[in-house]
């Protein structure tokens, strides 16, 4: 899953393809260095991060959809918590739901089994702006677990079919790096839930920690922690660098023999 982010302030790349023109490009490049799906997001989810207007929201990524769509031959994710930016984004074209709360929002879990697409649901704890402040697990995977597996019932509860569901551990949303390190030893306890896995660890804030790299220099340890996700049970990996990642994917594919496997989770 490429990761396109039309905002002017994610961590990073804010405001490097929050207009039309650079969004397509920027989305024809991870296409072609195989992205199969492309999360398009309107409202930074990086720590600290202020809301925007369900306005502002829908003007950044419903034309943005539209031109995708009529472009690309690709899944297409829409990265909201919002109801109405939901409803737009699938009316556009989007394929699939991406909710960082998990369709906690008034009304969320109602509109995603009307649209009936897939819907990840992630954990996290707290909201964008404070999720960093001190957070606290007596057993962060278990937690993650019980709380996914809670939100998985109740979307069924609510008519969204149990198979259109994936789920995100939400590495750094409200985790210290070794609450994300715990996650990621047992990522493959969040799999027996039995939904697809989708994990982001694209240039994230712990491999700054961990290695003391700036941003625009997590590149290699991005595609090792993508690597690793993979082996441990993630389906999906929400990435920056597609090209480089795809390529560390398909070499373990080849070894392993997990190609078809790949297939069956893009094909549904």
């Amino acid at each position: 899953m490429g990761i396109l982010n039309v905002t002017p302030d994610s961590f990073s790349d804010g405001g490097c393809f929050d207009s039309l023109p650079e969004a397509i490009d920027q989305a024809a490049r991870m296409v072609a260095a195989g992205a199969d799906l492309l999360d398009i997001g309107g409202e930074s989810t990086r720590p600290g991060a202020g809301e925007v207007s369900e306005e502002v929201e829908l003007e950044r990524v419903v034309p943005v959809i539209e031109g995708l769509r009529s472009r690309f031959d690709c899944g297409l994710s829409i990265d909201t918590s919002k109801p109405g930016v939901m409803q737009a984004a699938v009316a556009a074209g989007a394929t699939m739901i991406n909710d960082v709360c998990a369709l906690q929002a008034d009304g969320a879990v109602e509109t995603a089994a009307q649209l009936d697409v897939p819907v990840c649901l992630m954990h996290m704890q707290g909201r964008p702006r404070t999720m960093q402040r001190e957070p606290t697990y007596a057993d962060v995977t278990a937690a993650v677990r019980e709380f996914l597996g809670s939100r998985m019932r109740a979307c069924v509860d609510a008519g969204i079919p149990e198979d259109a569901l994936l789920v995100d551990p939400g590495f750094g949303f409200g985790k210290t790096v070794e609450h994300n390190l715990q996650l990621l030893r047992d990522l493959d306890r969040i799999a027996m839930l039995g939904a697809p896995v989708l994990v982001g660890l694209s240039r994230k804030s712990m491999i700054g920690a961990l290695l003391d790299r700036p941003v625009e220099q997590r590149l290699h340890a991005s595609v090792a922690l993508a690597l690793l996700a993979a082996q441990k049970g993630a389906s999906i990996v929400r990435v920056h660098d597609v090209g480089p990642t795809v390529d560390a994917l398909r070499i373990w594919e080849a070894v392993d023999r997990r190609e078809g496997d790949r297939e069956r989770i893009i094909d549904g």
